[in-house]
């Protein structure tokens, strides 16, 4: 039995088992090979790795990983898990499935992440990770200099607007058939945004004039507005079904209800990066290093919870 099953590898999982290889924890990582990030042409705003591909950063990671002589990383993907002994905590163990047999653990850490539900608009998906984004710390300063669209009519295109003001040219914001609010409207005015309200058709990729990427976003009417980049505002649902199989506490966001320290609803088991939520932010948060120092903080509670079984 190992001391702990990680299922994940990307920046979450790998970061936790590296926290616990580093304390000779018997590690097992299960990838498989699904990314949130694996749209993006490239990751920014990660410190000692702006602009590198998310395969680079994985692949780099798992070099520091393959270090731990415990450790062991397994391209295979889970498909269930299950609670082997559920009168105690110190009891507990925790079995988990895949392709190849069963492997079971002591302890479980979640880190499968989410999935992005892009806008049904068609043409988005193909130039999302790209030319269309949803963040503007990740993919702002890529469009400098040009005119930027913001697509929906939601309670985002406020905090978007105002972020990409500092970096666009200009901004667009296209509600697709959608209605503002006055209070957004006014906010929108005074900050000098068109607004177009007319359906949009599609959007596809354009080469703009000084030789860049960039998109048209064509009109149900037939007009179009030629953007350097277009933000969106994606939903997001659980990658994975461990949560409804484990019966984990999700908040109002649909993710993993966790503590500060990545403890979930079910002693024993744990989750880090984007598939889980804490209490103290209003949303889950979603960038390369927030998701690595969930996967340390909650590696390093695992680690301790172990202690307390006498491990």
């Amino acid at each position: 039995m190992h001391d702990a099953i990680v299922i994940g590898g990307g920046p979450a999982g790998l970061q936790a088992a590296l926290t616990l290889g580093r304390t000779h924890r018997d590690v097992l990582l299960l990838d498989a090979g699904r990314y949130r990030n694996d749209p993006a042409d490239a990751m920014h705003n990660v410190i000692g790795h702006d602009g590198d591909t998310p395969a680079q950063f994985r692949a780099a990671a798992r070099r520091d990983v393959a270090r731990y002589a415990t450790v062991s990383v397994r391209d295979a993907e889970a498909f269930k898990v299950r609670v082997l002994d559920d009168d105690a905590p110190d009891r507990r163990g925790f079995e988990v499935s895949t392709a190849d047999g069963t492997e079971t653990a002591r302890r479980l850490l979640l880190a499968t992440g989410v999935v992005d539900e892009l806008p049904p608009t068609p043409g988005v998906a193909e130039l999302f990770g790209t030319v269309a984004a949803h963040c503007p710390y990740c993919h702002g300063h890529e469009y400098a200099g040009t005119r930027v669209g913001i697509l929906g009519a939601g309670p985002h295109v406020g905090h978007v607007a105002g972020l990409m003001a500092r970096i666009a040219t200009g901004l667009t914001v296209l509600t697709d058939g959608g209605e503002l609010t006055e209070e957004l409207r006014a906010v929108l005015d005074a900050r000098g945004v068109e607004v177009v309200t007319e359906p949009v058709a599609r959007v596809e990729p354009h080469t703009l004039r000084d030789g860049g990427a960039g998109a048209r976003v064509v009109l149900d009417g037939g007009t179009a507005v030629e953007v350097g980049g277009l933000m969106v505002a994606p939903k997001q649902r659980q990658a994975a079904p461990f949560a409804e199989q484990l019966g984990l506490e999700l908040r109002d966001s649909g993710s993993v209800a966790i503590d500060a320290f990545g403890r979930t609803s079910l002693p024993g088991v744990f989750a880090a990066g984007d598939l889980a939520h804490s209490a103290d932010f209003p949303t889950a948060v979603s960038s390369v290093l927030a998701a690595a120092a969930a996967g340390q903080m909650a590696a390093a509670a695992l680690g301790a919870d172990l202690l307390t079984i006498g491990r």
